[in-house]
């Protein structure tokens, strides 16, 4: 009964094994019939596949469209400036200056051309690039799923999609209404894509006289002015005004012809109720600004030379950091204003000085008035200036002499 038993043991031994001379020792040879997996080949499609999503990013995308933009916004401001020097051509020395800033925007609109193009024909040359290489990755993956004999990656695949499966089941017997977000503004312009580079230099119409002050154009002009920009310049002290200037067009203003001239707010630079700091902002023919030495936002109707203001609540800042303490804005609708503040809870002393944003309610022939208010947790020193778009609040952030940042509060 042991013999067959025995046999089979022995015939084992010489098929599998290889005795040796030595007495009670034996070594089994293993001889693995399946390729030897290549790892560095795995390592390199994953290196080029990393290395071709960097190349491809989505910012790409944004800087091609905001040159598109850009250049969209030069041609119609181009065909603007034509317009107006069409009007107010004198043949003497402001048609010569006006051609001048047009012949700016021109030659502007000819290099944003070539960098649309240099642009445009850089992100072809790459996508035809990444084209390729994918192209390469792909089959370089496809010879490596021929090592996979036990065919394990095919049921991870096949898993996956059950899952994705499974989870869309799932998600269809519980469907409610999708999630909503609001829009971050009240314009349909949407957000921030792009922000180009200043599109006019120019020295002023007072070339270094005055360091400070503020430009712009009424976002709720009167009939007959939607063109009209004025300028309010920091002429005592690099801190106090008591005039707003105006022009007909931007381009008067970059050239330096005032017409109608200077509008007096007082006689006297600094005084009561006169501007204090270079935070101002014209809104319906009536000039907003921080009221001298008043925790105050002050209004100057351009024509009845009457000022009005509302008061701000205690603790708001005024007179600090180059009386830059209150920032104003202006959109389509009424004016804002955010101050710093030194009112906040859960702080100890001294305590920050954050933004607080408040809607000035103006109405026609009524004193403006506080009507809604947002406090915020930005440290108002750790910003440089904000403005106000669509009802969303940006603030400029300081990094180095050469860049700075635009953030969403």
């Amino acid at each position: 009964m042991k013999l067959p038993l025995l046999l089979v043991f022995l015939w084992t031994l010489t098929t599998f094994s290889l005795q040796t001379d030595s007495p009670g020792q034996c070594v089994c040879e293993f001889r693995n019939s399946e390729q030897m997996f290549p790892h560095d080949k795995l390592r390199t499609a994953e290196n080029e596949a990393s290395d071709c999503n960097s190349r491809v990013s989505p910012w790409k995308t944004t800087e091609l469209q905001g040159l598109m933009l850009g250049l969209d916004r030069r041609l119609v401001q181009l065909q603007e400036d034509v317009s107006v020097l069409e009007k107010e051509d004198d043949g003497d020395l402001y048609g010569v200056l006006s051609l001048n800033v047009i012949h700016n925007e021109m030659t502007e609109i000819r290099l944003l051309l070539d960098k649309l193009n240099t642009t445009t024909e850089e992100q072809h040359k790459q996508t035809a690039a990444t084209t390729h290489r994918m192209e390469q990755v792909r089959a370089e993956m496809e010879q490596l799923e021929t090592f996979d004999t036990q065919q394990v990656v095919k049921r991870q695949e096949a898993n996956q999609r059950l899952r994705r499966d499974l989870d869309k089941c799932r998600n269809g017997l519980h469907a409610g209404p999708p999630p909503t977000e609001p829009p971050n503004g009240s314009c349909p312009y949407g957000e921030f894509l792009n922000i180009s580079e200043p599109r006019v230099y120019t020295a002023g119409e007072y070339p270094g006289s005055y360091k400070y002050g503020a430009w712009g154009r009424d976002p709720k002009p009167e009939p007959g002015k939607e063109s009209w920009h004025w300028l309010v310049l920091m002429t005592s002290s690099n801190r106090y005004s008591n005039y707003v200037r105006q022009y007909h067009s931007l381009s008067s203003l970059i050239v330096g012809q005032s017409v109608p001239g200077n509008v007096l707010i007082s006689s006297s630079n600094p005084t009561t109720n006169t501007i204090q700091g270079p935070n101002v902002v014209l809104y319906g023919g009536s000039l907003y600004y921080n009221c001298y030495n008043q925790h105050a936002v002050c209004r100057f109707n351009l024509t009845s030379k009457t000022v009005t203001n509302v008061d701000l609540p205690q603790g708001t800042r005024y007179n600090s950091k180059g009386t830059s303490a209150t920032w104003m804005s202006a959109t389509r609708t009424p004016t804002w204003t955010w101050p710093q503040t030194s009112r906040a809870s859960g702080w100890s002393t001294p305590p920050p000085r954050t933004l607080v944003i408040w809607f000035v309610k103006v109405e026609e022939g009524e004193p403006p008035k506080l009507n809604q208010t947002w406090h915020t947790s930005v440290f108002k020193q750790g910003v440089t200036n904000t403005f106000m778009a669509c009802g969303v609040l940006y603030a400029t952030r300081y990094v180095s002499k050469t860049r700075g940042d635009l953030l969403l509060v």
